[in-house]
Parts: structure tokens; sequence; C-alpha cells
């Protein structure tokens, strides 16, 4: 009978676990829900800074035929302004952000978006509830689903009958504990246990990322079963789907709990979930599990596919909801036309805490002048970012943005490529090339560029000469460009093509002060040689060298150094 006293011990410590663990998840909520109140209007907690490396799979599988390249996409670092945008509580939604940003929408479509988004600002609870929602569908670590939901057809499924005979032993063991002798079967159960555990880490190993995949997965069933059960209203139509899409997957769902670790998952502390996790270890009822859904999932992967797709819509959602309120007002909804105006009325960088804003309506292209640090790079970035946040989220950091319906492409940080031999002159042609090839789709919409410093990377005759012949050649095939650069002469060569505008800073105090404000017409002062003087190079150098560009401006040619 002692076998008996002993497992009835055993029982009664775990139900006061589970009173514990229930108590502090409550406590957990309670805390999760109060910070979700508090973060809208802030900027993004640190815990929402994506861990997932992969965190592109939803946009490798569901890219149109024209998205923002990976050159655009670096130049502007959009990683870092994915971060600020960056609200999600799950992957999904991390993923379905990221995909947003990669693929701007080519008809004005946003209705619908801007109705979910007036909702949510408006509902408070609703908001909070989904962030909480999604705060326990949590992230799926350094996987991305899409990662693993392609290879399941490849995958090889694991025999459940070594883990079926492993517990009808353990079973035996225990039995014979309590009825027969307690030592004999202890040592026997201990062995069994002892076995488990050593095998259970190997086999674990070789499925981790399939268990994480179908972990994640039941977690959005079940909570999308909960968010099409009450109806949310700024999700209406999203949530019928998600009831037949939960209907579907119910077989494959049903006692989820057994391969769920909550341990895993972003803010659990529950002492039930990491006592399951040592269950699972000694009973291997995740492998077993894990072979079951194995068979169901793979007749499913649209089903699930159409899931994420939802559930990662509306967690994005949320993420624009609350980086609008992060912006304190100070953002507009841009406005589409079908000519070539192009305007931005007080537009600022999204990750500067201090911007300067700037302002600029066009109708051609533009031709942007000014020294080093003046500001030129910063307002091609600001432009340009917020021309893809208007076909993406909808949300531009300006008082007011109007444009065409662009594709979008820049070619500003270039450097050398030495895997594939290229110098950084090849690297810059081949950029500018990818855009002419793309504004040659005429069936397609316009394009807009944005190109830091034209051809810099060779002298300077053939780069005026060069330069000036491919922004002249982008005008005939109507790509919409901002160009800076350092070449004065461009602006005589294509005043007629191009507007000009410049930055430029005031010599104070032995210093280049710059405003950062945008003017019209080309730069009007040399700042780069009053650089040296400032940081201490000899005054010989500093006047020589001003004497000689004065030579150059007077009569063309460059005197030879005495």
């Amino acid at each position: 009978m002692s076998g008996v006293y002993f497992l009835l011990g055993i029982c009664g410590f775990l139900f006061v676990l589970f009173l514990f663990g229930l108590r502090n998840a409550r406590a957990e909520e309670k805390k999760f829900c109060n910070k979700f109140k508090k973060e809208f209007g802030q900027k993004p907690d640190k815990r929402l800074l994506s861990k997932n490396s992969h965190i592109s799979g939803y946009h490798e599988k569901h890219k149109g035929q024209y998205f923002v390249d990976d050159i655009t996409f670096s130049d502007l670092s959009m990683t870092e302004v994915f971060d600020r945008i960056n609200y999600c509580e799950s992957s999904s939604g991390e993923e379905y952000l990221y995909y947003m940003l990669r693929n701007p929408r080519y008809v004005d479509d946003f209705d619908e978006l801007e109705n979910e988004l007036k909702g949510l600002s408006e509902n408070e609870e609703e908001r909070i509830r989904l962030k909480s929602v999604f705060h326990k569908i949590g992230k799926s670590g350094k996987y991305s689903i899409y990662d693993y939901l392609e290879l399941l057809s490849g995958a090889k499924r694991i025999s459940a009958v070594p883990h079926y005979l492993a517990l009808v032993l353990m079973v035996a063991s225990i039995i014979y504990m309590s009825f027969v002798n307690f030592t004999v079967g202890f040592i026997a159960l201990l062995a069994v246990v002892s076995y488990n555990i050593v095998t259970y880490f190997k086999i674990k190993a070789q499925i981790e990322p399939y268990l994480v995949t179908f972990a994640y997965i039941c977690r959005l069933i079940r909570w999308a079963k909960e968010i099409a059960a009450e109806k949310t209203s700024a999700f209406s139509k999203e949530c019928e789907e998600l009831k037949s899409l939960t209907d579907t997957l119910g077989g494959f769902s049903r006692n989820s709990w057994i391969v769920i670790s909550g341990a895993g998952r972003t803010g659990s502390g529950n002492p039930l979930d990491i006592i399951a996790d040592y269950v699972r270890m000694i009973t291997h009822i995740d492998l077993i599990k894990f072979g079951r859904m194995f068979d169901k999932l793979e007749p499913e992967k649209g089903s699930v596919d159409r899931l994420i797709t939802i559930m990662g819509k509306m967690d994005a959602t949320l993420a624009i909801c609350y980086y609008r309120a992060s912006l304190d007002g100070k953002y507009c909804r841009p406005v589409f036309v079908s000519d070539d105006t192009y305007k931005i009325e007080d537009g600022y960088h999204p990750l500067l805490d201090s911007p300067v804003p700037n302002s600029i309506v066009l109708n051609r292209g533009l031709l942007l002048t000014g020294s080093n640090a003046s500001g030129k790079s910063t307002f091609l970035k600001m432009s340009a970012i917020n021309s893809i946040f208007a076909q993406t989220i909808h949300t531009c950091t300006a008082v007011s943005y109007t444009g065409r319906l662009f594709r979008i492409y820049s070619s500003m940080a270039l450097r050398d490529d030495l895997n594939l031999g290229d110098s950084y002159y090849m690297a810059e042609i081949k950029s500018l090339k990818r855009v002419i090839d793309a504004a040659r789709d005429k069936a397609a919409a316009p394009v807009l560029c944005f190109v830091d410093e034209v051809l810099r990377g060779t002298n300077t005759t053939e780069r005026i000469a060069a330069s000036s012949m491919v922004l002249d050649y982008f005008t005939k095939e109507g790509v919409f460009c901002f160009a800076a650069t350092h070449d004065g002469e461009l602006c005589g060569i294509l005043s007629d093509k191009y507007d000009i505008y410049h930055f430029e800073g005031d010599m104070t105090g032995g210093d280049v002060i710059f405003d950062y404000k945008i003017r019209t017409g080309p730069a009007t002062t040399r700042n780069a040689i009053k650089l040296l003087e400032s940081i201490g190079y000899d005054k010989s150098i500093v006047e020589d060298a001003e004497a000689m560009a004065e030579y150059f401006d007077k009569e063309g040619i460059w005197k030879r150094c005495k």
C-alpha cells in the first residue's frame, strides 16, 4: 500500500501546483493587460524585438511579381524601420507585417484596413483583449513555420511502437510497485524512465523544428477559435472565416496540449508547464502525438496557410494601430493620384528622435545638391520610406503625402561585392540597370527611384558624362527619380528635365552648422574645404585648396601644385 500512498502524494502535489499555476497565470495575464494598456502611444517595448532570423518566411511564400527588393530594403535600413513599427506579439504577426513592408499595394484598396484601425483605436477593451490573445500565441523562436511546412512531405515519420512499449512497461512497473513489491517495481520504473529520458533528447532533436511548428499551429487554432467565438467587431469578416478554418483543423489540434510546451512560449512562467515538459520527457507522449499530427497536417497545409494569413494580418493591423498612436498625431493617410504630382508636407524620417521636417512638391524628378552631412541622404530615405509606408501600412510620417502608386527602387548604400568580383563602380551600374529594366515593363506601375551620389565610383569626367545620360534616360523611360549628387555640373545639364534643390550650411565659429532644410536651386556655397579648417588642418592647405577651386571655376582647368 505504500505505493498507493506515494501516488496519492504525487497527485496532491500536482493539484497544489495546478492551483498555484492557475493563480500565477491569472496574475500574469492581468500584468500584461496593464502593460498593453500603458504601451499604447509608446515606442515598442524591447521584448517585442524580433528574434526570428527567418522572419521573411511568409514573404518568400507569398511575394508577388513585384516587391521591394533586397537592395532597396537594405539601402533604407528597413530592418530597423520594421523594429520601430513592430508591436506584434506573435510570429505570424511579425512575418505578416514584414510581408506588408516588402509587398506594396498597387490598388487604392485601404478602406478595409482603415475601418479595422478605426475600430481598434476606439475600442480599448477589444484592443487589449486581442493583444492578450496574440501574446498567448507568442513567438515560434528561431524558426519560421514556413521553413518546415514545406518539408513535411519529405520528413521521415517516427514509429510510435517503441514509445508505446515503454509506456506499457512503465504502467506495469507502477502496478508491481503498488501491489507486489515496491522496491523491485520502483527500480524497474526508474530503469524505464531513465531509458526514456536518455532517448528523448536524441529523438526530439531530430523533430524539434516540427514540434515547435506543430505547437505554434495548435496555439493559433486554439486562440483563433476564441476570437471567432467572441466575434471581434474590428475583424467581423475574419471571424467568420476563422470559425470555418478552426472546424476544419479540429482533428489536428485535438489534445494539442500534449505537444504545446508552455515553458517555451513568450512570458510563460507557469510551473505546471514546466512539469508538463518533464512528463513529456519521461513518457514521450509528445513524440507519440507528433506521428498522429504529422499524418493529419499534410493534407491541410492550405488551411494552415490561410489561418496564419488571417491571424498574422490581425496582429499586424494591431501593430499599425499601436504605431500610429505612438506618433502622437504626427502622421497622415496618403492620397493617391493618377498624374505625376508628388507632394510631401513636413515629412520626417521615422527613426530620428528629433527630425527636421521638410516639404516638397514635384511634377518631375529631383536633383539634389549640397555638401556631406547636410541632409541629402536623410531626405532621400525619408521620401522613399514614406512612399513605401503609403502603399503598405497606409501611414506616412508627414502632415500630408500625395503621389502615384509606384514600384520603388533605390541605389544608395552600395559596396564592393568580393564574392562576385564586382568593383564599387560595377555594383553601381548593375544597380542602376535593374531600375532601367524595371521601367521598361510598361504594363506595371511606374518606377520611383532614389539614387545617392550617382556613379561616385569613377573619375569626374566620365562620372558626369555617364550619370547625366543615365538620369536623362530615366526621364525617357518614365522613371520618377530623386538623385543626390556633389557634381554641380549636372544641375546645368539636366535643369530642363529635373527640378533642382539643395541643402547647405553656414560657417559659424570655425565650424559648419547645418539646418537640414531643403531649398530650391543648386548649392551656392562650398563647405567641404572649410570643414578641413574646422577640424585643425594647416591653414595653408585650406587657403591653397580654396584658391585652386576658384581658379578652376574661372578657367575651367586645374592648375598644378607648386
